[in-house]
C-alpha cells in the first residue's frame, strides 16, 4: 500500500549551506506525524519547500501520486494540502468569519471575474461558504467572536483562527507549523483536541512543534531532524530514548524540555 505522501531526497541551501540535506520521509493517510528537531534543524524550510513558499534546490514529492514537486503554490493547495504559519498572518480589519471565507474563495468555483458580478450562483456560493465557515468556527470554539474584527482576538484565539482557515477548504493532508508556540497551557490542551478532531474526520496531519510534550501525546510517528538531516523516525516511545534525538537537542540548547 502507497503512502499518501511522499518525499524524496529534498534539499534547501542558503548560499551554499544546506538548511534541509536530502530529506525523504512518508505520510500515511489517517495519520498524525511530528516533524521534530532544534532550532535551526530545517523543520519550517522544509514545508516552506512543500508548498512553495520557497524553491527547493532538489527532491520530489508526491500526494496520492501526484507528482507536486514543480508545480505552482496554487495547483498544490488545490491537489489538497493546506498549512499554517509561525506567525498567524490575518486581515484584522475583517471579521473572525470572513477571514474563514476568504481563505475558502479560490475554491468556490467561481474564479475572481464571476466572484465580482453578482447572480444566483454567486449569492449561493457565499452562503454555502458562510454555513461552512460558521460550522468550523463552531467546532474550533470562536463562534461568539465570528461578528468581530480579528484584532480583538488574543494571540490562542488566533492560532485556532489559523488553523479554521487550514480546514475550511476540507484538506487531504495539512502541514501545521507550531501550533502550540506562545500559547498557555489550557489553549494548547485545545488544540490538541481540536488536531484529534479534524484527524478523526478524515485530515492526515504533520505537525512542527518544539513543545515534545505535546508531540508525544498527538503523534502516531515522529521524525527528528538535525541540521537539517532525518536522525531519528519511529513512534514517541522509541523516539523518547533514541540517543541521536537526545544528543541533537543537548547539543541545539533543548536541555531540560521533556521528552
Amino acid at each position: 500500500m502507497s503512502a499518501l505522501f511522499e518525499l524524496n531526497g529534498l534539499t534547501k541551501t542558503f548560499n551554499g549551506v544546506p538548511a534541509v540535506d536530502d530529506l525523504s520521509f512518508s505520510v500515511e493517510a489517517g495519520t498524525i506525524v511530528g516533524l521534530v528537531g532544534p532550532n535551526g534543524s530545517g523543520k519550517s524550510t522544509t514545508v516552506d519547500c512543500l508548498t512553495r513558499f520557497q524553491p527547493a534546490n532538489s527532491g520530489t514529492w508526491f500526494l496520492n501520486g501526484q507528482d507536486l514537486s514543480s508545480v505552482s503554490r496554487y495547483r498544490i493547495a488545490h491537489s489538497g494540502i493546506t498549512r499554517t504559519f509561525q506567525a498567524v498572518p490575518a486581515y484584522d480589519r475583517l471579521s473572525v468569519r470572513d477571514n474563514v471565507c476568504v481563505a475558502a474563495q479560490e475554491f468556490d468555483g467561481l474564479g475572481w471575474v464571476k466572484s465580482l458580478v453578482p447572480s444566483r450562483r454567486t449569492r449561493e456560493a457565499d452562503a454555502d461558504l458562510e454555513e461552512q465557515a460558521e460550522d468550523l468556527l463552531e467546532v474550533v470554539g470562536l463562534t461568539h467572536m465570528a461578528d468581530m474584527p480579528v484584532s480583538f482576538l488574543s494571540y490562542g484565539q488566533r492560532k485556532l483562527l489559523s488553523i479554521a482557515c487550514a480546514m475550511i477548504t476540507t484538506p487531504v493532508i495539512t502541514f501545521l507549523d507550531e501550533p502550540v508556540a506562545g500559547v498557555n497551557p489550557s489553549m494548547i490542551l485545545k488544540i490538541r483536541e481540536l488536531l484529534g478532531k479534524f484527524n478523526r474526520r478524515g485530515v492526515t496531519l504533520v505537525v512542527i512543534d518544539h513543545n515534545m510534550e505535546f508531540i508525544m501525546q498527538l503523534c502516531d510517528r515522529v521524525i527528528v531532524l538535525d541540521l537539517g538531516r532525518k536522525i531519528a523516525e519511529g513512534p514517541p516511545s522509541l523516539i523518547r530514548t533514541d540517543e541521536k534525538v537526545l544528543e541533537a537537542y543537548i547539543m541545539g540548547g533543548a536541555v531540560g524540555r521533556q521528552l
